[in-house]
């Protein structure tokens, strides 16, 4: 799989997917991740690629040229585009399985007040990561990208994104224990230890719909 990001601030991305499980899928090249500032493609002598807002209003909006330019340069018939905005589809696990099948993502980070509405023509998909205004597409842009490179085959064991949560009806992980046995004065359940895989399953499918009961009821309700 190959990854293009367009934002105004590319660096933001260095660390995050120079470590840990991204990093390794880059090495073993299970995906290609570049980030392109769109500064770069804008036409202006200036190098602005915001402008204030025709009827007025606050804060400033992103032109539509140096976005444009930029995508055009990178996308094929293989390309799905991917606008990050707080107005797109809430996303969710199963979103990041069918873009794990893409073979080419291109990410789009607002940033500012917001952009030119002509923007939205580009894109094939418009998502949105929670019902609350961040800075800009940056934070959003890393999310997808890592749940979607580690549904890809090689990236990580198939079997721990399958018992992942959200994977089994909607139900939140069951809870896990390693050593030591006793911590605190909190004792792993005697279950665990038995040795009895059956019985085991039974338990960890019943604690995973009583912690979603708990935590997330409106899951169940699905």
């Amino acid at each position: 799989m190959k990854i293009d990001i367009l934002s105004l601030f590319p660096d933001m991305f260095d660390k995050v997917f120079n470590e840990s499980i991204i990093k390794r899928a880059q090495v073993d090249k299970k995906v290609e991740i570049k980030t392109h500032n769109f500064r770069d493609y804008t036409l202006d002598p200036h190098n602005k690629v915001d402008d204030t807002p025709y009827g007025g209003g606050c804060g400033m909006v992103l032109m539509a040229q140096p976005i444009f330019d930029c995508v055009e340069s990178l996308k094929t018939k293989y390309s799905k585009v991917i606008l990050l905005t707080p107005s797109g589809k809430p996303y969710k696990q199963k979103m990041a399985y069918d873009l794990s099948h893409e073979k080419h993502l291109i990410m789009i980070c607002g940033h500012y007040e917001g952009f030119d509405e002509r923007i939205r023509t580009l894109a094939d998909l418009e998502i949105s990561i929670g019902d609350y205004v961040l800075t800009g597409g940056e934070i959003p842009a890393m999310v997808l990208t890592d749940s979607i490179v580690r549904l890809l085959p090689g990236v990580i064991k198939e079997r721990s994104h399958l018992d992942d949560s959200f994977n089994d009806h909607y139900l939140l992980d069951y809870p896990t224990y390693t050593k030591p046995r006793v911590f605190r004065g909190m004792e792993v359940p005697d279950i665990l230890l038995s040795g009895d895989h059956k019985k085991i399953e039974e338990y960890r499918k019943e604690e995973s719909i009583k912690k979603t009961k708990e935590l997330r009821p409106d899951l169940l309700e699905k």
